[in-house]
């Protein structure tokens, strides 16, 4: 259903996005309050640091030969969900507060699509890490045998999921024709929407606890029955610290979007004592700084991905080391060149004077004969 067509019986096609806010009773503040200011400050810092720690995660996975693998390809995958995160936030930081009156409901689709999208690609990116994990574990292999082309289609798969998902408001799932059926944190969005979203992603989140269970206690369970050989041991060891890195990211993951969810739920069940706005702003500061603790767990967990930081931060420290070098000798040299200019120019005014000097004595003394 297309939301720029004209009023039709029952539709609000042409209202703007403060009607449905008021209608909602959510109100736009009109001027900056400081807490507002505190928000935005606050959540345009976390996203560029989202953003940079991302990047790194991203390049550390491609430049390290080591990282080359289905399991760190996903990983890799997770980090540009949260990269799409960061971005994401990014936008709703410029478009939020007293801003959101000025926002079409085209810009308003927009803003909630792209947090939708970044949640859909990490839920379900999470999920094929479950998949590859289960698969790979119970085969007491360390990595996966899918083949490049075979990760690839999965992530184009992984993101073509997430994308229809957070284009499925705009398609028709609102409350522009259904006013009664709005929600109460996201004024354009059917309750039925937030319910359906809510429940499926709990479902999700669910499963692949599930799923982690069940590893770990196959794990725990074969190892006891694996004989002490060093190569076996090393191999165990490999596969539980991969396991648990792989589980901390879950886990902070789910504790992260759980209780915006939870909230979420509540608001499509049209809970009126929850007081679903009161605790909005606090779930979105938390839904946020998941994509900022993933780098930390990679730091933190994986001997090769520090070390591939510590690359990274090296090169490019020594860059601008180079870059500031460059600078200082082209000034020294410049300078140089002045001085030697002016020496050059009072040798020649020098010059001058005693040429002048000897032709006037010349002069002088023609005269005299």
């Amino acid at each position: 259903m297309d939301i720029t067509g004209n009023d039709e019986p029952g539709c609000y096609f042409n209202q703007t996005v403060g009607f449905f806010y008021n209608k909602s009773e959510k109100l736009i503040s009109p001027t900056w309050r400081n807490r507002d200011r505190v928000v935005v400050g606050l959540g345009l810092t976390v996203c560029i640091i989202v953003i940079l720690a991302n990047i790194m995660v991203m390049t550390a996975i491609i430049i390290n030969r080591r990282f080359h693998f289905p399991i760190y390809y996903l990983l890799g995958n997770l980090a540009a969900a949260d990269l799409f995160a960061g971005i994401s936030y990014l936008f709703l930081m410029f478009h939020t507060g007293p801003w959101t009156s000025k926002l079409s409901k085209q810009k308003w689709f927009i803003r909630q699509g792209l947090i939708d999208t970044s949640l859909t690609a990490s839920v379900v990116n999470l999920l094929a890490v479950a998949v590859e994990r289960h698969q790979t574990i119970f085969t007491m292999q360390l990595h996966s045998k899918m083949t490049n082309r075979r990760v690839c289609l999965l992530i184009v798969g992984i993101w073509a999921v997430a994308i229809i998902m957070g284009l499925v408001p705009t398609m028709g799932w609102h409350c522009i024709c259904d006013l009664t059926n709005c929600s109460t944190m996201a004024p354009m969005y059917s309750r039925s929407y937030l319910v359906f979203w809510a429940v499926l992603n709990l479902i999700t989140f669910s499963i692949m606890v599930g799923v982690y269970t069940r590893i770990f206690i196959y794990v725990r369970h074969k190892s006891h029955r694996m004989s002490q050989h060093t190569t076996q041991l090393r191999h165990r060891e490999t596969v539980i610290n991969l396991m648990k890195t792989v589980s901390m990211i879950l886990g902070a993951f789910v504790i992260c979007w759980t209780p915006g969810l939870v909230v979420l739920l509540l608001d499509g069940l049209h809970c009126s004592d929850c007081e679903v706005l009161k605790y909005e702003k606090y779930c979105l500061v938390l839904a946020e700084c998941n994509s900022l603790v993933n780098p930390i767990i990679y730091s933190y967990r994986d001997k090769d991905m520090r070390r591939t930081f510590k690359r990274i931060l090296c090169c490019l420290c020594r860059r601008a080391g180079d870059a500031q070098e460059e600078q200082s000798n082209v000034r020294f040299n410049t300078l140089e060149q002045e001085n030697k200019t002016r020496e050059t120019n009072s040798e020649d005014k020098s010059n001058g004077a005693q040429l002048l000097i000897s032709q006037n004595q010349e002069i002088k003394s023609s005269s005299e004969s």
